[in-house]
């Protein structure tokens, strides 16, 4: 018979995925083996952030053997942040696992999570202690981002921490009353304090597939993470106008001393002129810059439109009246077996 799942599992698994696909066999194999290793009863939420290969189908198909495991696919691509969100919403275990689906977060690693939340932590982090297969520039830059973001914030954020993570029902639901767009959700997390700590382990590269985070989305999640979470910008702006002012005053004062004295020290012409007005223009620009950042992210919240919209139709994937020959062949072997298990 197909293995059902208890009405109220003590653990949720949250895992976003976009086009997966490659890495989901051996993902689902290996999640098999967690749950059989748990002390409690345990769902798998999959939030499909708009897939463009065979990855919904593949999770329908271990759905409809397995009701531990759960579909939730978005309309669209709405980002990873959103992504983790929607599934924080529809999980409804005691305990919330957050996990990437490329292996890179060990599954087998959920088990200390969870000794570590039986001893009262309320946040268990994993904390990469080694990045196997990641080049130096991704390592300098990760460095260079979370110490520059501790400085920057009053919000206690560790570093080399990404979202894989244990979190506690009642920090479920403090996190879900926090209604901002613009979503930095590690960043999140250490703002809401609570009782937290760490598990180490080293990370190891992609099992399969490649990689979801471009230098520019990596990019665009570290400003999100520096202006969601400070100020500093604003303020950085404000000296450097003060600066930039106070500049501007003595060479004036200059300018008038040279004139009162015969004119002797000035530069006849107009490139000096140039030169300070083009770096003043320039100057204004980017402080105009990093306030509408701020003024933007105003702008999405006052709109108030949903983080992530879930496109139902697309989650009840009929999955029965896919044949065996229209699949692809790793689906194909997925689903035979799962009917050979629920003949049997």
């Amino acid at each position: 018979m197909p293995v059902t799942a208890q009405a109220a599992p003590r653990y949720s698994l949250v895992i976003p995925v976009l086009n997966e696909a490659q890495v989901l066999p051996a993902l689902l194999a290996r999640l098999d083996g967690l749950m059989a290793a748990l002390d409690g009863a345990a769902e798998v939420l999959f939030v499909d952030d708009g897939s463009t290969d065979e990855t919904a189908t593949m999770i329908a198909v271990r759905a409809e053997f397995d009701d531990r495991y759960r579909l939730l696919s978005l309309s669209r691509n709405f980002g990873h942040q959103a992504a983790i969100t929607a599934g924080m919403d529809a999980a409804r275990g005691a305990a919330v696992i957050v996990m990437d689906a490329d292996l890179q977060d060990p599954p087998e690693l959920v088990l200390d999570l969870i000794a570590k939340w039986r001893e009262g932590f309320q946040v268990v982090y994993a904390q990469r202690t080694v990045r196997h297969q990641e080049g130096w520039f991704k390592r300098w830059t990760a460095h260079l981002f979370y110490a520059g973001l501790r400085r920057l914030t009053a919000v206690d954020i560790p570093r080399n921490v990404g979202d894989f993570r244990l979190v506690d029902r009642q920090v479920v639901e403090a996190f879900r009353a926090m209604p901002e767009r613009d979503r930095f959700v590690r960043g999140m997390f250490g703002w809401l304090g609570f009782r937290q700590t760490a598990v180490p382990f080293e990370r190891q590269g992609r099992a399969a597939g490649q990689t979801k985070y471009s230098l520019v989305k990596m990019v665009k999640l570290a400003v999100s993470g520096v202006v969601s979470f400070s100020d500093a910008p604003l303020k950085l702006a404000l000296w450097m106008g003060f600066a930039v002012s106070a500049a501007a005053l003595l060479y004036g004062l200059y300018v008038a001393v040279s004139a009162l004295a015969g004119g002797h020290g000035l530069v006849a012409g107009w490139a000096s002129t140039m030169v300070v007005i083009a770096f003043l223009s320039g100057l204004n620009m980017m402080l105009t810059g990093v306030v509408g950042l701020y003024v933007g992210r105003i702008h999405a919240e006052v709109k108030g439109r949903p983080l992530y919209v879930v496109n139902e139709p697309t989650a009840q994937i009929a999955v029965a009246d896919l044949s065996p020959a229209g699949l692809p062949e790793a689906l194909a072997e997925e689903r035979s077996r799962l009917a050979r298990f629920a003949a049997g």
